[in-house]
Formats: C-alpha cells, structure tokens, sequence
C-alpha cells in the first residue's frame, strides 16, 4: 500500500507542476481527480491501520499541531481525537489535558525523545517515544508519538519483584534450614558407646546389625543409661550419616506446641504465626534421621498423626493442605514401658507395633559394673581438659564407685567425675573422703587398716547391707530389690534379717 501511495504522490505533484507552469488543460483533470481519490483511499486505509495498532500514535506537524491519534491512544489515555486534533501541543499542556509531552522536545532537538508518562484521565502509565520526521532540509516536518502502555507492565515487575523476594526468602529459609539441621546434628555426636561389659557387648552387637539397615528402631533403658548414646551410633554407621540428624525431646516440649515443632505451620495458620510459616523438624530430617526422644511422653492426639508419617512417609502442616513427602528414619527411645502404657490406654498399640520393629535394651549402669572404671575415665579426660587439672582416681575409687547402685546411671557418673575434677587439686588424687561424701557411701571399710582389722567376711557383709538398704530407699519393695539386684525375694528377706535391716513389711507388721 505504502508503494501505491508513493506512485500516486508522484503522480500529483507532476500534475501539480504543470499547472503551476502553466501547461494545465482540461485533459489532465481526469488523472488528477483520478491520484487523489488513490490518495484518500489510501490514507483511509492508512488510518484503518493505525487504529488497529495496540500502541498509541499521536502525529504533529513540524510547529507541534495534533494531526491524528489512532483508537489505541483513546483507549490507553482516555482522551477523544476531537479534544487534541487540530489543536497545539504546547496549549493542550497549558489546559492539563497531558503531562510530560516529548513533541516540544523533539521539535526542538530533532531527535527521538523517551519519557515516563501518566493519563491524567485514567492513570494509566505508559513509556512514550517520540521521533522526528525530517525533510530534505532535516526541518522536521512532522512528529510521530508511540503511547506504550505499561501499568500491567509494571504490575507483574511488582508481581515478579514479590515473587522474587519470596524465592530469595524461601532459599534463605532452606540455608537456615540446612544450617540448623547440621548444628543439630553436630550436638548430637559428642559421644560414643564406651564399655566392656557383656551386657554394653551385646548392645554393640545389635547397634552393628541394624545400623546399616533403613528401619525404625525403639531403644528403651532408664535415665541416663545412654540412649542417645546408641542412637548416635547407628546414625553415624548408617548410610544416612551425611544426612541430618534431628533430636526431639517430645517431655520437653509444651503438649501444645510440639505439634507445630514436629510437623511445621503454614502462613497465618494460627494467631502468633510467622508469615512465612515454619519448617517442622520432620522436614529438616528429610533424608537424614529423626531421634524422637520420650516417645512415651507424646500426647495421643499427636500419636496419631505421627502414625500417618511413619505409614504415609508424608507430612501436611498446621493450617496447610498440601502433603509434604519425606525421607526420614525413625528411631525413638524411651524411659517407659510402652507395653504398659499400651495397656492403661495412654500409648497407640499400632504406634508402638511401628516403632518397635527392632527394639534394644539398654541395661542400667548398675548391671554393667565392668563398664564404671573405663566410662569414668573417659569424662575424668574429658574434664581434666576442660579445667586444666590431671586429677586421678585410685583402684579403691574406682572400687567404690563399683559398689554404688548408680541410680542416675552413666548421666549422674558423669555429674559426679565433673564434680571431683572441679573440687580436687591441681594434680591431685581423689580420696576416699571426697568420693564416699558424694556417693553418699561410707568408705571405712575401704582403707587399708580397715581391710587387716575386719577381714574379708565383714567387708562383705557391709557391702551387702548397704547394697540393700539404698536399693529398698530407692525402689521401696523386695519385690523391686530382688529384681534389681537380680536375686530371688526370698535371698532379699533372708539377707535383710541376718544383717538386721528393718524391711518395710516388718515396719508394718509391728506397728
């Protein structure tokens, strides 16, 4: 179309030439009326064009007067052709129909302008671009305008600028998130199983058969007899020991917030929530291991949402809807007995069948005697270093400590070397006074004159009454004593009579 318009250009302009020199007859009005209808119909079709452009056109002349707008500068400025064309640029900024017009700019430089716009009718904002048209004497002769409209534009920047920030936010939480899982897991692995003793032998033994397998393992044993200790060990002898390591202690978080610790929340899930939600500590054990400690002390309503994970291997947060999946060993320990608790309601029978699929007993430290003299090294090391002492125990400490019932088990044996560290002197023995003061142990049949004067059979004798008499202190039966002591009741009562302990049942009997 555009070539059509040029040869009908041409076309006039000779026509024109000829009348200008005279030479005009009646023969050419023909040809002239015939180039100026292709000329109209041709800038009829130009506009037809231009209104279906999606960016606005303003068209001046060289002195700034509005020519032509198309449909698209209506539509994106608000502003009707019949308010600007025919008009000046330069008065239609004084009436504040516009602001930021480049056509004065261009005019002026003769070259393409840029700017930031906004419609005063309709706010819209819009990127504008106006370029010159030249003549051959580079006068410009006319103004073209292009009206970009860009509030969607800038309205996904702003969208994309969000997301962004939630993308940075969420890879921030994800560092923090490996970050703690791996300060978690380092706190977890200061220990090691110590320990020569048949019964620490055999623990040993099982910790090597299950390590390497990726099953949920429940290790059940009294306070303080080292728990931790084993879960430590087959974590770190697992394919998973590159892995975080996540412990919960379920007894010492409020009932009512361990959920959201176990399992995380989702933005605005409850008043006080984060707004970017929480990672539970489910999710930052995924492909590693989980240590849920106390199991027995986990409500029942979490009991059961704890089942969905283990069977489900997913995780849904509170508030959220979307499952989480997750690769996670379980191991669990407890203080408890599970079976009991089954039994008075308080502990899921399925929950403890999927937890129990391969259970380890820890033994208490009374009943691996043989275990005291090199654990009790192990921390003496330890806590020399720490106080810069080299304090040292001697065969009849160790002795002692051998005779003790332990029932803090490896925990209160640690508690009390500390202590010894801390009150001896520089490189100082430990005495018996010292030892016996903390043990709460009467250590006279210990020393040597104490060994010539009484003999063997006295000593003895000592040892067994004093055995017995904090063992029924601390358990308060027999019935319980005997088990400890792993004796029949009846060696208990018989003992007890010939070393003329008062049982509570005699108590009772004479009262």
């Amino acid at each position: 179309m555009i070539s059509t318009m040029v040869s009908s250009e041409i076309a006039l302009r000779d026509i024109i030439k000829k009348i200008e020199k005279g030479t005009w007859d009646s023969s050419l009005r023909g040809e002239f009326t015939d180039s100026l209808q292709k000329i109209l119909g041709e800038l009829a079709d130009f506009r037809e064009i231009g209104d279906h452009l999606y960016d606005g056109i303003y068209i001046t002349d060289g002195e700034g007067k509005t020519l032509y707008v198309n449909k698209a500068y209506t539509r994106i400025t608000g502003i009707k052709p019949e308010e600007v064309v025919g008009k000046y640029v330069d008065e239609l900024v004084a009436a504040g129909v516009y602001l930021n017009a480049v056509t004065p700019e261009v005019i002026k430089s003769k070259k393409q302008v840029n700017a930031m716009g906004e419609s005063l009718r309709n706010g819209t904002k819009m990127l504008i671009t106006g370029s010159p048209v030249l003549d051959a004497k580079g006068n410009v002769k006319k103004v073209v305008v292009i009206d970009r409209e860009i509030t969607d534009l800038l309205k996904i920047k702003s969208e994309l600028d969000v997301s962004q920030r939630k993308m940075k936010a969420v890879e921030k939480d994800k560092v923090k998130s490996a970050l703690e899982a791996e300060h978690l897991r380092k706190l977890q692995l200061n220990n090691s199983m110590i320990g020569t003793s048949a019964e620490t032998q055999q623990v040993m033994k099982q910790i090597q058969q299950v390590a390497g397998l990726d099953v949920t393992v429940l290790i059940t044993g009294e306070t303080g007899s080292g728990k931790e200790v084993v879960a430590n060990e087959i974590y770190v002898n697992s394919a998973r020991k590159d892995g975080p390591y996540i412990k919960v202690n379920c007894a010492a978080i409020p009932a009512n917030l361990l959920e959201a610790e176990l399992f995380g929340y989702a933005k605005g899930a409850f008043t006080g929530a984060t707004s970017t939600g929480k990672t539970g500590l489910f999710e930052l054990a995924d492909k590693g291991t989980i240590l849920l400690d106390e199991i027995g002390d986990m409500p029942m309503e979490l009991q059961s949402k704890l089942l969905r994970v283990i069977q489900h291997k997913e995780v849904t947060r509170i508030g959220g809807t979307k499952p989480i999946r997750l690769d996670v060993r379980i191991l669990s320990a407890t203080n408890c007995g599970l079976k009991d608790l089954v039994k008075q309601g308080r502990f899921r029978e399925d929950l403890y069948y999927r937890l129990n699929v391969f259970p380890i007993h820890i033994p208490p430290l009374r009943a691996r005697v043989k275990d005291i003299e090199p654990l009790a090294c192990h921390f003496l090391e330890i806590y020399n270093a720490k106080y810069v002492k080299n304090t040292i125990i001697d065969e009849i400490g160790f002795g002692m400590m051998q005779q003790y019932l332990w029932p803090g088990n490896i925990r209160e044996l640690q508690n009390i070397i500390e202590r010894l560290v801390i009150i001896s002197e520089q490189s100082g023995v430990v005495n018996n006074e010292q030892l016996g003061a903390l043990l709460n142990v009467v250590p006279a049949y210990t020393t040597k004159s104490a060994i010539k004067e009484m003999g063997l059979k006295e000593i003895v004798n000592n040892i067994e009454k004093r055995t017995i008499e904090e063992a029924m202190t601390l358990y308060g039966s027999t019935r319980k004593v005997a088990k400890v002591l792993m004796v029949d009741q009846s060696t208990i009562v018989k003992k007890a009579k010939k070393l003329g302990i008062v049982l509570k049942d005699e108590k009772t009997h004479h009262s």
